[in-house]
């Protein structure tokens, strides 16, 4: 118990608190010996990610209570939006991944600290179902990994990952305010008077859904063409530092 509490920056009475709130599960015990392992340690630190962004103990307990029950992940950490509408298939195909502590911290060792699961479920990449993590994305989660891999610190994929987001707000609303006043104002004139009908509702679900491959594709030819000019001047601007500095010898 000591051992856990050091390695969880916590003192070992908050962790007989958090054991008589059960808010860990109970250790492995051989005879007088209790033994905690990589879960009860993850779940520590989810417990201070949690604090960090607000909850109070109880909410916390009433949310793993609610995990274990088996309620839906997205919708007890507000993952999902308000207006999902069961006309249309999701406009992403993300798959998101489940994860024991373990496999989470083979992908990013060291880096998972209280503060890095703090900003991850604030982005919305992380929530918890019962003694395992669920990451929203297959891609996000191995591209996060392989940045991590290469060097850069999680706190600052973490740090890009939340201006990505931002941007990629931005982008949606432009792209919904092109849809819904060029296309849809447009198959709304033309529909049927009075209740929509299922052929209207059709025409519009066919309409946004023939817009996704255009959509992405915009957005990977901007992005690829913004990457060309800016490693095409950051290169540029190098070589003619390395030749000023040349000149100056």
């Amino acid at each position: 118990m000591a051992e856990l509490a050091e390695e969880a920056g916590i003192t070992v009475r908050t962790l007989r608190f958090y054991r008589e709130r059960k808010l860990i599960p109970p250790p492995r015990r051989e005879g007088r010996i209790a033994w905690y392992n990589e879960h009860h340690l993850a779940r520590l630190r989810t417990i201070g990610a949690l604090l960090e962004r607000g909850h109070t103990l109880g909410g916390i307990a009433d949310l793993l209570s609610a995990f274990e029950a088996g309620r839906d992940v997205g919708e007890l950490l507000g993952l999902q939006g308000d207006l999902q509408s069961p006309l249309l298939p999701p406009w992403s195909e993300e798959t998101p991944v489940r994860l024991t502590p373990e496999q989470l911290v083979d992908h990013f060792s060291r880096d998972i600290t209280p503060e890095n699961l703090s900003t991850s479920f604030d982005i919305g990449y992380l929530a918890i179902d019962g003694d395992e993590f669920v990451h929203i994305s297959r891609r996000l989660l191995d591209a996060s990994a392989e940045l991590v891999n290469s060097g850069i610190p999680l706190a600052a994929v973490l740090e890009a990952g939340r201006r990505v987001r931002a941007h990629a707000d931005a982008l949606a609303d432009l792209f919904t305010t092109l849809i819904r006043t060029h296309l849809l104002a447009d198959v709304l004139d033309h529909a049927a008077p009075g209740p929509g009908t299922a052929q209207d509702l059709d025409r519009i679900a066919r309409t946004i859904e023939g817009l996704r491959p255009l959509s992405k594709g915009v957005v990977e030819a901007e992005l690829s063409m913004a990457m060309d000019r800016r490693i095409r001047a950051e290169l540029e601007g190098r070589l003619r530092r390395k030749g000023q500095d040349g000149e100056d010898r």
